[in-house]
Protein backbone atom coordinates (compact mmCIF):
# COMPACT_ATOMS: atom_id res chain seq x y z
CA UNK A 1 0.00 0.00 0.00
CA UNK A 2 1.76 2.89 -1.26
CA UNK A 3 1.61 6.39 0.13
CA UNK A 4 1.70 7.96 -2.92
CA UNK A 5 3.32 11.68 -3.26
CA UNK A 6 2.22 12.51 0.49
CA UNK A 7 4.28 14.96 2.78
CA UNK A 8 7.09 13.57 4.65
CA UNK A 9 8.19 15.41 7.87
CA UNK A 10 11.75 17.13 7.65
CA UNK A 11 12.93 19.58 10.47
CA UNK A 12 13.54 23.02 9.48
CA UNK A 13 16.85 24.63 10.35
CA UNK A 14 16.46 27.20 13.11
CA UNK A 15 16.81 31.06 12.56
CA UNK A 16 16.23 30.45 9.21
CA UNK A 17 14.51 33.81 7.56
CA UNK A 18 11.25 33.69 4.76
CA UNK A 19 10.82 35.42 1.67
CA UNK A 20 7.27 35.58 0.43
CA UNK A 21 6.69 34.33 -2.44
CA UNK A 22 3.43 33.56 -4.71
CA UNK A 23 1.85 31.16 -5.68
CA UNK A 24 -1.32 31.35 -7.70
CA UNK A 25 -3.39 30.15 -10.47
CA UNK A 26 -6.86 28.52 -11.85
CA UNK A 27 -8.66 25.13 -11.09
CA UNK A 28 -11.63 25.19 -13.84
CA UNK A 29 -14.41 23.98 -12.19
CA UNK A 30 -13.15 24.77 -8.64
CA UNK A 31 -15.37 27.55 -7.46
CA UNK A 32 -16.91 26.57 -4.31
CA UNK A 33 -14.26 24.19 -3.31
CA UNK A 34 -11.36 24.54 -0.46
CA UNK A 35 -7.83 24.44 -1.65
CA UNK A 36 -5.39 23.62 1.32
CA UNK A 37 -1.39 24.79 1.63
CA UNK A 38 0.89 22.59 3.14
CA UNK A 39 4.35 23.16 3.87
CA UNK A 40 7.25 20.00 4.51
CA UNK A 41 7.51 19.86 7.52
CA UNK A 42 3.86 18.18 9.11
CA UNK A 43 0.23 17.04 7.53
CA UNK A 44 -1.35 19.94 8.61
CA UNK A 45 -2.16 23.02 6.28
CA UNK A 46 -0.54 26.16 6.48
CA UNK A 47 -3.46 28.20 4.59
CA UNK A 48 -6.65 27.44 3.10
CA UNK A 49 -9.04 29.41 0.53
CA UNK A 50 -12.13 29.04 -1.27
CA UNK A 51 -11.86 29.13 -4.61
CA UNK A 52 -13.90 31.77 -6.01
CA UNK A 53 -14.20 32.79 -9.82
CA UNK A 54 -12.20 29.32 -10.58
CA UNK A 55 -9.13 31.21 -9.37
CA UNK A 56 -6.87 31.16 -6.03
CA UNK A 57 -3.26 32.48 -4.32
CA UNK A 58 -1.36 31.76 -1.46
CA UNK A 59 1.32 33.78 -0.13
CA UNK A 60 4.04 31.11 0.77
CA UNK A 61 7.05 31.87 3.07
CA UNK A 62 10.33 31.02 1.45
CA UNK A 63 13.29 30.22 3.09
CA UNK A 64 17.04 29.72 2.24
CA UNK A 65 16.56 26.84 0.36
CA UNK A 66 14.71 25.45 -2.00
CA UNK A 67 11.30 23.59 -0.30
CA UNK A 68 8.85 21.25 -1.49
CA UNK A 69 5.54 22.13 -0.83
CA UNK A 70 2.01 20.95 -1.84
CA UNK A 71 -1.79 22.18 -3.38
CA UNK A 72 -4.18 19.91 -1.96
CA UNK A 73 -7.88 20.33 -3.27
CA UNK A 74 -10.46 18.87 -1.13
CA UNK A 75 -12.24 15.58 -1.96
CA UNK A 76 -8.83 14.49 -4.61
CA UNK A 77 -6.44 11.81 -3.04
CA UNK A 78 -3.29 13.09 -4.41
CA UNK A 79 -1.25 16.98 -4.01
CA UNK A 80 -0.32 19.35 -6.72
CA UNK A 81 3.47 19.80 -5.60
CA UNK A 82 5.52 22.84 -5.95
CA UNK A 83 9.19 24.67 -4.90
CA UNK A 84 9.63 27.24 -3.15
CA UNK A 85 12.96 29.18 -3.44
CA UNK A 86 12.11 30.06 -7.49
CA UNK A 87 10.05 32.60 -7.63
CA UNK A 88 6.45 32.81 -8.37
CA UNK A 89 4.57 29.99 -9.75
CA UNK A 90 1.62 29.74 -11.62
CA UNK A 91 -0.87 26.89 -12.26
CA UNK A 92 -3.51 26.06 -14.39
CA UNK A 93 -5.32 22.67 -14.57
CA UNK A 94 -9.23 21.41 -13.50
CA UNK A 95 -11.21 20.26 -10.60
CA UNK A 96 -11.29 16.86 -12.36
CA UNK A 97 -7.49 16.53 -13.97
CA UNK A 98 -6.24 18.18 -10.54
CA UNK A 99 -3.20 17.17 -9.25
CA UNK A 100 -1.77 17.45 -13.11
CA UNK A 101 -1.93 20.98 -14.48
CA UNK A 102 -2.67 22.17 -18.03
CA UNK A 103 -0.29 25.23 -17.70
CA UNK A 104 2.49 25.65 -15.48
CA UNK A 105 4.83 28.39 -14.66
CA UNK A 106 7.74 28.02 -12.06
CA UNK A 107 10.89 27.05 -11.72
CA UNK A 108 13.06 24.33 -12.81
CA UNK A 109 12.56 21.98 -9.84
CA UNK A 110 9.08 22.77 -9.94
CA UNK A 111 8.44 21.87 -13.53
CA UNK A 112 9.99 18.33 -12.59
CA UNK A 113 7.93 17.60 -9.94
CA UNK A 114 4.80 18.19 -11.96
CA UNK A 115 6.83 15.65 -14.70
CA UNK A 116 7.07 13.26 -12.08
CA UNK A 117 3.60 13.41 -10.82
CA UNK A 118 2.99 13.05 -14.34
CA UNK A 119 4.94 9.96 -14.77
CA UNK A 120 3.18 8.27 -12.25
CA UNK A 121 -0.11 9.48 -12.54
CA UNK A 122 -1.01 6.04 -14.36
CA UNK A 123 0.63 4.05 -11.59
CA UNK A 124 -1.37 6.62 -8.95
CA UNK A 125 -4.83 5.03 -10.96
CA UNK A 126 -3.02 1.35 -11.29
CA UNK A 127 -2.68 1.22 -7.36
CA UNK A 128 -5.99 2.28 -6.51
CA UNK A 129 -7.63 -0.26 -8.45
CA UNK A 130 -5.35 -2.86 -6.92
CA UNK A 131 -6.04 -1.26 -3.10
CA UNK A 132 -10.19 -1.68 -4.41
CA UNK A 133 -9.74 -4.93 -6.06
CA UNK A 134 -8.00 -6.58 -2.73
CA UNK A 135 -10.64 -5.57 -0.10
CA UNK A 136 -13.25 -7.43 -2.69
CA UNK A 137 -10.65 -11.37 -2.53
CA UNK A 138 -11.83 -13.83 -0.14
CA UNK A 139 -9.85 -14.68 2.79
CA UNK A 140 -10.19 -18.52 1.49
CA UNK A 141 -10.01 -17.92 -2.51
CA UNK A 142 -6.26 -18.83 -2.40
CA UNK A 143 -5.96 -18.39 -6.50
CA UNK A 144 -7.51 -15.39 -6.08
CA UNK A 145 -4.99 -14.34 -3.63
CA UNK A 146 -2.41 -15.53 -5.82
CA UNK A 147 -3.55 -14.01 -8.82
CA UNK A 148 -3.38 -10.68 -6.83
CA UNK A 149 0.09 -11.58 -5.77
CA UNK A 150 1.32 -12.06 -9.25
CA UNK A 151 -0.36 -8.31 -10.15
CA UNK A 152 1.19 -6.33 -7.38
CA UNK A 153 4.75 -7.73 -8.20
CA UNK A 154 4.27 -6.65 -11.70
CA UNK A 155 2.81 -2.99 -10.25
CA UNK A 156 5.97 -2.60 -8.13
CA UNK A 157 8.37 -3.58 -10.84
CA UNK A 158 6.13 -0.70 -12.69
CA UNK A 159 7.06 1.64 -10.17
CA UNK A 160 10.65 0.93 -9.81
CA UNK A 161 11.32 1.30 -13.26
CA UNK A 162 9.29 4.22 -13.76
CA UNK A 163 11.48 5.92 -10.61
CA UNK A 164 14.48 4.41 -11.59
CA UNK A 165 14.24 6.25 -15.19
CA UNK A 166 12.91 9.13 -13.82
CA UNK A 167 15.73 9.54 -10.89
CA UNK A 168 18.90 8.86 -13.58
CA UNK A 169 17.33 11.47 -15.87
CA UNK A 170 17.37 13.99 -13.68
CA UNK A 171 19.98 13.98 -11.70
CA UNK A 172 20.01 17.82 -10.69
CA UNK A 173 16.61 18.09 -9.41
CA UNK A 174 15.11 18.20 -6.30
CA UNK A 175 12.03 16.00 -7.68
CA UNK A 176 14.31 13.46 -7.41
CA UNK A 177 15.22 13.21 -4.18
CA UNK A 178 11.52 13.41 -3.11
CA UNK A 179 10.79 10.75 -5.64
CA UNK A 180 13.35 8.37 -4.23
CA UNK A 181 12.07 9.05 -0.61
CA UNK A 182 8.39 8.92 -1.48
CA UNK A 183 8.34 5.68 -3.90
CA UNK A 184 11.62 3.67 -3.91
CA UNK A 185 13.25 3.11 -0.46
CA UNK A 186 11.52 0.01 0.20
CA UNK A 187 11.54 -1.17 -3.30
CA UNK A 188 14.93 -1.14 -4.31
CA UNK A 189 17.66 -3.61 -2.66
CA UNK A 190 20.07 -1.46 -0.25
CA UNK A 191 22.76 -1.28 -2.65
CA UNK A 192 20.93 -0.29 -5.59
CA UNK A 193 18.89 2.52 -3.77
CA UNK A 194 22.60 3.99 -2.39
CA UNK A 195 24.10 3.32 -6.05
CA UNK A 196 21.08 5.39 -7.53
CA UNK A 197 21.62 8.28 -4.49
CA UNK A 198 25.48 8.16 -5.39
CA UNK A 199 24.31 9.41 -9.03
CA UNK A 200 22.83 12.21 -7.95
CA UNK A 201 24.28 15.81 -8.66
CA UNK A 202 26.00 16.88 -5.19
CA UNK A 203 23.99 19.69 -5.07
CA UNK A 204 21.00 17.62 -5.01
CA UNK A 205 22.30 15.18 -2.14
CA UNK A 206 23.48 18.58 -0.19
CA UNK A 207 19.96 19.14 0.67
CA UNK A 208 17.46 18.22 3.30
CA UNK A 209 15.96 16.24 1.26
CA UNK A 210 19.56 14.67 0.15
CA UNK A 211 20.24 14.56 3.73
CA UNK A 212 17.28 12.78 4.46
CA UNK A 213 18.47 9.47 1.98
CA UNK A 214 21.51 9.49 3.61
CA UNK A 215 20.18 8.95 7.01
CA UNK A 216 17.59 6.36 5.31
CA UNK A 217 20.30 4.77 3.56
CA UNK A 218 22.44 4.21 7.09
CA UNK A 219 19.16 3.46 8.41
CA UNK A 220 18.51 0.13 6.12
CA UNK A 221 22.52 -0.73 6.54
CA UNK A 222 22.03 -1.03 10.10
CA UNK A 223 19.11 -3.21 9.90
CA UNK A 224 19.77 -5.05 6.85
CA UNK A 225 19.81 -9.07 6.55
CA UNK A 226 22.53 -10.39 8.55
CA UNK A 227 23.04 -7.78 11.10
CA UNK A 228 21.07 -8.06 15.11
CA UNK A 229 18.07 -5.83 14.72
CA UNK A 230 18.00 -2.92 16.94
CA UNK A 231 15.67 -3.03 19.50
CA UNK A 232 12.19 -1.26 20.10
CA UNK A 233 9.52 -0.81 22.79
CA UNK A 234 5.45 0.66 22.19
CA UNK A 235 2.55 -0.11 23.72
CA UNK A 236 0.00 -3.39 22.56
CA UNK A 237 -3.35 -2.91 22.29
CA UNK A 238 -3.94 -3.53 26.20
CA UNK A 239 -1.65 -0.35 26.98
CA UNK A 240 1.16 -2.33 28.32
CA UNK A 241 4.64 -1.54 26.98
CA UNK A 242 6.25 -4.40 24.41
CA UNK A 243 9.75 -4.76 23.84
CA UNK A 244 11.33 -6.81 21.09
CA UNK A 245 14.24 -7.93 22.98
CA UNK A 246 11.66 -9.72 25.25
CA UNK A 247 10.97 -12.12 21.97
CA UNK A 248 14.44 -13.31 22.28
CA UNK A 249 14.92 -17.13 22.15
CA UNK A 250 12.17 -17.01 19.35
CA UNK A 251 11.93 -16.62 15.30
CA UNK A 252 9.98 -13.18 15.25
CA UNK A 253 8.37 -12.00 12.23
CA UNK A 254 7.54 -8.43 12.69
CA UNK A 255 4.99 -7.40 10.31
CA UNK A 256 4.31 -3.35 9.34
CA UNK A 257 0.58 -3.21 8.64
CA UNK A 258 -2.57 -0.79 9.30
CA UNK A 259 -5.63 -0.87 8.97
CA UNK A 260 -6.45 1.13 6.00
CA UNK A 261 -4.34 -0.81 4.13
CA UNK A 262 -5.85 -2.94 1.11
CA UNK A 263 -2.86 -4.98 0.30
CA UNK A 264 -2.10 -5.39 4.01
CA UNK A 265 -5.36 -7.18 4.50
CA UNK A 266 -4.85 -8.97 1.81
CA UNK A 267 -1.68 -10.43 3.04
CA UNK A 268 -3.12 -11.16 6.42
CA UNK A 269 -4.52 -14.44 6.21
CA UNK A 270 -1.30 -16.20 4.99
CA UNK A 271 0.13 -14.49 7.78
CA UNK A 272 -2.48 -16.12 10.44
CA UNK A 273 -1.76 -19.41 8.04
CA UNK A 274 1.83 -19.25 9.04
CA UNK A 275 1.33 -18.34 12.37
CA UNK A 276 -1.30 -20.99 13.29
CA UNK A 277 1.63 -23.81 11.45
CA UNK A 278 4.67 -22.68 13.53
CA UNK A 279 3.18 -20.88 16.61
CA UNK A 280 3.98 -23.87 18.35
CA UNK A 281 7.76 -24.54 16.56
CA UNK A 282 9.29 -21.27 18.84
CA UNK A 283 8.03 -18.95 16.42
CA UNK A 284 5.75 -16.01 16.90
CA UNK A 285 4.42 -12.80 15.22
CA UNK A 286 4.81 -9.13 16.32
CA UNK A 287 2.75 -6.65 14.19
CA UNK A 288 3.41 -2.90 14.17
CA UNK A 289 0.06 -0.84 13.36
CA UNK A 290 0.69 2.19 11.14
CA UNK A 291 -2.89 3.19 12.26
CA UNK A 292 -4.09 6.66 13.74
CA UNK A 293 -7.64 5.17 14.59
CA UNK A 294 -8.01 3.00 17.78
CA UNK A 295 -10.72 1.54 16.81
CA UNK A 296 -10.15 1.25 13.69
CA UNK A 297 -6.46 -0.64 14.77
CA UNK A 298 -8.23 -2.81 17.01
CA UNK A 299 -11.32 -3.72 14.43
CA UNK A 300 -9.22 -4.78 12.01
CA UNK A 301 -7.14 -7.38 14.32
CA UNK A 302 -10.69 -8.59 15.83
CA UNK A 303 -12.19 -9.31 11.65
CA UNK A 304 -8.76 -10.75 10.74
CA UNK A 305 -8.20 -12.72 13.79
CA UNK A 306 -4.64 -11.52 14.40
CA UNK A 307 -4.37 -13.47 17.20
CA UNK A 308 -0.41 -12.10 18.13
CA UNK A 309 0.77 -9.65 19.91
CA UNK A 310 -0.17 -5.98 18.27
CA UNK A 311 1.91 -2.76 18.70
CA UNK A 312 0.91 0.99 18.04
CA UNK A 313 1.92 4.57 18.74
CA UNK A 314 -1.32 5.47 16.55
CA UNK A 315 1.08 8.01 14.84
CA UNK A 316 0.55 6.81 11.46
CA UNK A 317 3.73 7.19 9.26
CA UNK A 318 4.94 8.19 11.84
CA UNK A 319 5.57 5.91 14.07
CA UNK A 320 8.33 5.37 15.92
CA UNK A 321 9.40 1.48 14.81
CA UNK A 322 8.66 2.57 11.42
CA UNK A 323 11.11 5.54 11.22
CA UNK A 324 13.45 3.64 12.61
CA UNK A 325 13.85 0.73 10.51
CA UNK A 326 12.92 3.07 7.58
CA UNK A 327 9.65 1.63 6.78
CA UNK A 328 8.21 3.79 4.01
CA UNK A 329 5.66 1.44 2.22
CA UNK A 330 3.61 -1.22 3.70
CA UNK A 331 3.04 -4.50 3.85
CA UNK A 332 6.71 -4.79 4.97
CA UNK A 333 8.36 -6.90 7.62
CA UNK A 334 11.18 -8.27 8.42
CA UNK A 335 11.95 -12.09 9.95
CA UNK A 336 14.51 -11.97 13.40
CA UNK A 337 16.02 -15.63 14.88
CA UNK A 338 16.40 -16.56 18.10
CA UNK A 339 19.61 -14.35 18.34
CA UNK A 340 18.17 -11.11 17.73
CA UNK A 341 19.25 -11.56 13.85
CA UNK A 342 17.35 -10.40 10.51
CA UNK A 343 17.44 -13.03 8.63
CA UNK A 344 15.02 -12.55 6.19
CA UNK A 345 12.86 -8.90 4.89
CA UNK A 346 9.74 -8.52 2.88
CA UNK A 347 8.26 -11.93 3.10
CA UNK A 348 5.20 -12.59 1.90
CA UNK A 349 2.74 -15.23 0.88
CA UNK A 350 4.63 -18.43 -0.42
CA UNK A 351 7.68 -17.14 0.33
CA UNK A 352 7.04 -16.29 3.65
CA UNK A 353 5.90 -20.28 4.44
CA UNK A 354 9.01 -21.35 2.34
CA UNK A 355 11.30 -19.54 4.46
CA UNK A 356 9.73 -20.47 7.47
CA UNK A 357 9.53 -24.16 6.26
CA UNK A 358 13.08 -24.22 6.02
CA UNK A 359 13.96 -23.10 9.71
CA UNK A 360 11.46 -24.48 11.43
CA UNK A 361 10.65 -28.22 10.18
Amino acid sequence: MKRFLLIMGTVLFAGSTYAQEVVSGVIKGGTGKYLYLFDDVDNNPDDSVLIKNDQFSFNVKAGSQPAVHALILRDVDYPLLFVTGEGPVRIVTTATTFPIATELKGGPNTRDLQAYQLAFEPLIKEAQTLNAEAKDIKPEDQAAQAEFRKKAGGFNGSVIKTGTDFVKSHPKSIASAWLMMNELGNRLQPEEFKTLYNGLDQSVQSTKYGQRIADYIKTVYRNSVGVLAEDFSQKDSNGNTVKLSSFKGKYVLVDFWASWCGPCRQENPNVVKVYNKYKDKNFTVLGVSLDEDKSRWLGAIQRDGLSWTQVSDLQGWQNEVAVQYGIRSIPSNFLVDPNGKIIARDLRGEALEEQLAKILQ
